[in-house]
Formats: structure tokens, C-alpha cells, sequence
């Protein structure tokens, strides 16, 4: 599938907005065609379905939210926690490119990474205005699939850096993540004795009715059908997070005996 073909076809709201701002600016490098000086199909002609609102326009109906949506919030995102420390580790950038050929095979991924590069440039991008406007548009199970992938990209070369945690912190206030689902996800990335409180959102003095009822509400939460609308592709990380709740709540029951 062709760069023009592989974006257009998979984008729906984010077409417009400060993303679709970036998105133009990047595929200057990228898409033959702009070379001889046409407009970016990307920028401004993105049509809303009937009935939904686009970015900046008052909320009526939230749009589904399509893989290439997705892809694109996920790449600027991306972008923003590695340069967070001040320097890009290649070990950062190898694990961006690898999530990337696991979810949607290396010519997909290509494709993408090429995008991400030229994205990866630009060092004027408000984090505040693409959090909102991913806000505004995506669904929140989608958001915190989002944050657990920020959080890979941080712990890739080994360690999360303060300044990484907190880039991604003010990403999840301005996605409208709650502090307890992002110290859950948190909590998937470090080993600590409280570590499977967390990831259940519970403290350590929890009743085990409580514990059972926490953990059936984040194997709810965090349910791979709860980004079935992703695609396949954007199943596997969110089993990921399934699998965490459910070896927490096995952790748990180990340690208290129920």
C-alpha cells in the first residue's frame, strides 16, 4: 500500500485540529505529491459523519475513533515523551518502530515510523492542544491504551526518568485521565511490594470483598473488547493490560491466602 493511501484511507477526525496541523507539516518530507507544491490532502478535508461534531465544534455525539486516529495521536504522543528527557535514546525509538511492526506488519510500520520521523522533527508541538483535541475525540478506554503505550516507550531503555513521568502525568491530565487509572497503569511498570494494589486502584488494608470487586471492575475496564473498534491490531497491547490485572489479582490471593 502506498504512503498517500495508507494515511488517507485511515484517518477520520483527525484530519483537523492542531494533529492535523502536525500531520500536514510532516508529510511534507514524506508524500510525493506536495513536492510539486500541492496543498496536503490531509489538512481541512476531513467530512464528518452526520450528526458528530469536528474538532472545536460543541460535542453532540463523540466519533468512533478509527485505527488511523489512533496511529497518528499515538505517534505524536510519542514523540513528546521521548524528546521529555532532553536526548532520544535509539533503544526509545527501536521500541516505537518494533510496537509498531507488531500491531501492523513492517510495511504498515514503515510507513508509519517514516511519519514518526519527520514528526519527531518538529519542536513546536503544544502538548496541551493535541491532548485536548484527543480528548475530545477518542473514547476513554482508547486513552488509556494510549497511556500504557507511553509508558513502554518511557521504560524502554531500561528506566522511566522523572522527567519522562512527568510528561506523561501532564498527558493524562489533559487527556482527562483520572490519577487512579494513570497510577494503575503506573503500576504495571515497576516492581514494588504495592505494585498489584495499584494496578487494582485498592489500598494494601483492602477487604478481600473489596479486592474481589476491584478487580472485576478493572478486568472490565481494561478488557481487549473495549478496543474492539481499533482493530485486531490494537488488541494485543490492551490483552496486555488484561493480563497485568489478572496477575496482580493472583499476586494478591497468593499473598493473603483467599
Amino acid at each position: 500500500m502506498s504512503f498517500t493511501k495508507w494515511i488517507g484511507a485511515s484517518l477520520g477526525w483527525s484530519f483537523g485540529g492542531p494533529i492535523g496541523a502536525i500531520i500536514g507539516l510532516a508529510l511534507g518530507s514524506v508524500v510525493d505529491a506536495l513536492s510539486d507544491g500541492k496543498k496536503s490532502p490531509f489538512l481541512n478535508q476531513g467530512q464528518p459523519q452526520q450528526g458528530r461534531t469536528t474538532y472545536g465544534g460543541r460535542t453532540q455525539q463523540r466519533p468512533q475513533t478509527q485505527s488511523g486516529d489512533f496511529e497518528v495521536s499515538l505517534l505524536i504522543l510519542s514523540s513528546i515523551v521521548i524528546k521529555a528527557d532532553g536526548k532520544q535514546d535509539q533503544r526509545e525509538l527501536d521500541f516505537v518502530r518494533q510496537q509498531f511492526v507488531n500491531m501492523y506488519g513492517k510495511e504498515r510500520a514503515n510507513n508509519a515510523f517514516a511519519l514518526f520521523k519527520n514528526i519527531n522533527k518538529q519542536n513546536n508541538i503544544s502538548t496541551r492542544q493535541v491532548c485536548l483535541q484527543i480528548r475530545q475525540m477518542m473514547d476513554h478506554p482508547s486513552r488509556l491504551q494510549l497511556m500504557h503505550f507511553l509508558f513502554g516507550i518511557a521504560k524502554a531503555d531500561g528506566m522511566v526518568t522523572e522527567d519522562e513521568v512527568s510528561q506523561i502525568n501532564t498527558i493524562a491530565s489533559y487527556l482527562g485521565i483520572s490519577s487512579r487509572d494513570y497510577e494503575s497503569i503506573k503500576a504495571m511498570f515497576y516492581n514494588s511490594s504495592d505494585n498489584a494494589y495499584k494496578v487494582l486502584e485498592i489500598t494494601k488494608d483492602a477487604e478481600v470483598s473489596d479486592i474481589k470487586k476491584a478487580y472485576r471492575n478493572m478486568a472490565k475496564k481494561y478488557h481487549p473488547d473495549k478496543v474492539i473498534h481499533l482493530g485486531k491490531e490494537h488488541q494485543q497491547g490492551a490483552e496486555e493490560k488484561f493480563r497485568q490485572v489478572q496477575a496482580a489479582y493472583e499476586q494478591i490471593q497468593k499473598e493473603r491466602g483467599f
